[in-house]
């Protein structure tokens, strides 16, 4: 078993799935001799050759327009879009097409389609490079939305997501890519979608998160752990849809005070409408209001200010406290 980063371990599920099954094909923006911006399609393309691993046009529409086609005549094609902030341009082909044909065509048709993408804040890009839109795929049925925090779920997620036959959006945070590695097993394994990972038990909060908190979020929760004599839950959902409501309810029923933290803007995030599940399931065990540690709602800023603009440790420490004090 390996150490690798999360980069390392997304090239090692494509590559392995690709060796399985020669109906799995790659397109994206320079994923072919570069390797992809973030290098995580490296040495695909001299495996399995210019066929099977396609340099596209810079047309986001074109990519998914041409993988949704692709994916209705029976292979699996997994799309890479460069930045999640690119992808609004194929927009029409994701929500109007990929995730109704299956319901359109009463389950004629399916789209076994994976489009990946770099997305989040914190490696100091310009605009339109680190917008967290998440929402916007949450709320079109027929999609799941999937966020690995750590390498070995990279890994376990992306085989489940490639075998899914309906579309699966595969977000990738940025500054995650090679900030640690974990020991990742070398051969095909499966984390199930729609399961949330409990990663530290507690008893008086919980806190839920995806993404790039992954990397600070427990050295937080453990300082403020000993600080105040109190044990906290963490969550990290994974999957954003189908969102695995059963393991966050019980585990708020059990501490009574929640802090969901998230990249995206605060307004109509997905933070907000899993405090709302919260509060229809397990109202009267709260012990204090649901809070939220989250983007600002503003455009995303420029890379001198993503620093305070993003979740932090400071700002979700703050936070611990005063729900625990409450």
């Amino acid at each position: 078993m390996a150490e690798l980063t999360m980069a390392q371990a997304i090239n090692q599920a494509l590559m392995q799935t690709m060796a399985q099954d020669d109906t799995v094909i790659l397109l994206g923006e320079d994923i072919g001799r570069n390797g992809g911006v973030f290098r995580v399609t490296k040495d695909l393309f001299e495996q399995f050759g210019e066929d099977r691993v396609v340099d596209t046009p810079l047309s986001e529409s074109a990519i998914l327009g041409s993988a949704v086609g692709l994916a209705m005549n029976g292979l699996h094609p997994v799309a890479e879009i460069q930045f999640l902030g690119f992808i609004c341009s194929g927009f029409h082909q994701i929500i109007t097409q990929a995730a109704r044909l299956r319901s359109r065509s009463l389950g004629h048709f399916t789209v076994p389609l994976v489009i990946r993408a770099p997305y989040g804040g914190g490696i100091g890009a310009p605009e339109l490079h680190s917008d967290s839109l998440e929402t916007f795929f949450v709320h079109s049925p027929g999609l799941k939305v999937v966020v690995p925090s750590r390498p070995f779920d990279a890994k376990g997620l992306l085989f489940s997501a490639i075998a899914d036959p309906d579309p699966v959006i595969f977000l990738e945070p940025m500054p995650l890519y090679r900030a640690f590695r974990e020991e990742v097993p070398s051969e095909v394994y499966f984390e199930p979608l729609g399961k949330a990972r409990v990663v530290h038990e507690g008893m008086n909060l919980t806190v839920i998160y995806w993404g790039s908190p992954g990397a600070w979020i427990i050295p937080t929760v453990l300082s403020v752990e000993k600080a105040t004599g109190s044990t906290i839950e963490v969550i990290d959902v994974r999957t954003l849809s189908p969102l695995d409501e059963e393991t966050i309810i019980a585990s708020v029923t059990k501490t009574g005070r929640v802090l969901v933290v998230h990249e995206a803007v605060r307004t109509a995030g997905v933070g907000a409408e899993i405090i709302s599940r919260i509060m229809a399931e397990a109202f009267y065990r709260m012990e204090a209001p649901p809070m939220r540690v989250c983007g600002y709602d503003t455009p995303y800023p420029v890379a001198q200010l993503e620093r305070e603009w993003l979740p932090n440790s400071a700002r979700v420490e703050r936070t611990l406290r005063m729900l625990l004090e409450y």
